[in-house]
C-alpha cells in the first residue's frame, strides 16, 4: 500500500498532474497514517478528489494484474479529470432537474411515452428490465418486465433497458414517441449522436441506428421519483425471477403506484 500509493512513480505522476504533489505529500508516514493526515489537513472538496484519484490508481493496478493493460501517470490523471467532470456535471443536472419534475407528466396528444428501469444482480449476473408504456392521457398500453442473463453491469443493464424500449416503439410503430429514463449517463449518450467507446457502445450504437431510420423518438431524463412504476416493475421481476407482458393494465402489486402515477402535474 505505502508503495503503491505513495512510492510508485506512476502515482506520483498523478499527483504531480492533478496538483496534488505539495498539498498531499508528508514524508516518513505509513499509508494509513498518510491518509488520516490528509483528511486533517485539506479541506472536504479535496479530500473527494484525493479519495477518487485512490480509486483511479487502485483501478489501474487490478488493471496490469489482471488484464496486463497499462497507462501512463498522465493517461490515468487525464481519466480522472474527465470522470470528475462528468459525475459534477451529472450531479447538478440531476438536482436542477429533481427540482423541477416531482411528479410524471402525461406526453402531448398523439404521443407514447415509454419508461424504463432495470434492477441487476452482480452474483448472477442478471438484470431484470421494467418497461412501461402509456399514452397522452396517461393510460396503460403494455407494461412488461424481462430478464437477461449475462449481463456485466448495472450500466450495461440500463442501457439494454434503453435500447428494448427503443426496439419495442419501432416495432409497434406508434407515430411520436418520447422515452424517459432516470440514468441521466444512458440517456445524455443516446441524445448526444456520437460515437461511444465505453462497455455500452454496442447499444448506443444500436439506438443511434435505430433513431437514424425513425425521426419520431425523442428521449428525456427523469429523476426516480417520477420512474418508480418501471422501478418497481424491474425490481419485482428480479425478486420473483420471472417476466411479464400486460396489455392494456398493470400487475396488481404495481396498483398503488399505478394510482399515485396518474395525478397529473398542475400546468
Amino acid at each position: 500500500m505505502d508503495h503503491l500509493f505513495q512510492e510508485c512513480p506512476v502515482s506520483m505522476t498523478i499527483r504531480t498532474e492533478l496538483l496534488f504533489q505539495k498539498l498531499l505529500q508528508e514524508p516518513n508516514m505509513e499509508f494509513l497514517q498518510w491518509l488520516t493526515w490528509v483528511f486533517s489537513q485539506n479541506n472536504i472538496s479535496l479530500c473527494r478528489l484525493f479519495c477518487c484519484a485512490l480509486w483511479a490508481i487502485w483501478g489501474e493496478r487490478n488493471n496490469r494484474l489482471h488484464k496486463k493493460v497499462s497507462r501512463s501517470g498522465k493517461e490515468i490523471a487525464n481519466f480522472f479529470q474527465s470522470y470528475i467532470s462528468e459525475v459534477d456535471g451529472n450531479e447538478k443536472e440531476t438536482q436542477k432537474i429533481t427540482q423541477e419534475v416531482s411528479k410524471r407528466k402525461h406526453p402531448p396528444d398523439q404521443t407514447v411515452k415509454i419508461n424504463f428501469d432495470a434492477a441487476y444482480d452482480e452474483t448472477s449476473s442478471q438484470a431484470a428490465l421494467g418497461i412501461v408504456v402509456r399514452n397522452s392521457e396517461g393510460k396503460a398500453l403494455i407494461s412488461c418486465s424481462e430478464i437477461h442473463h449475462q449481463i456485466g453491469s448495472a450500466f450495461a443493464a440500463e442501457a439494454l433497458a434503453c435500447h428494448r424500449v427503443v426496439q419495442i416503439g419501432m416495432e409497434m410503430k406508434w407515430s411520436k414517441i418520447i422515452i424517459e429514463g432516470d440514468s441521466l449517463s444512458i440517456i445524455k449518450k443516446c441524445k448526444e449522436n456520437r460515437e461511444d467507446k465505453s462497455h455500452i457502445g454496442a447499444y448506443i450504437h444500436d439506438i443511434e441506428q435505430i433513431m437514424y431510420r425513425s425521426r419520431n423518438l425523442t428521449f428525456a431524463y427523469i429523476p426516480r421519483v417520477a420512474n418508480m412504476l418501471a422501478h418497481l416493475l424491474a425490481k419485482e421481476s428480479m425478486k420473483k425471477r420471472e417476466e411479464i407482458y400486460l396489455v392494456d393494465s398493470f400487475p396488481e402489486y404495481a396498483e398503488f403506484q399505478r394510482v399515485n402515477d396518474s395525478v397529473r402535474e398542475p400546468d
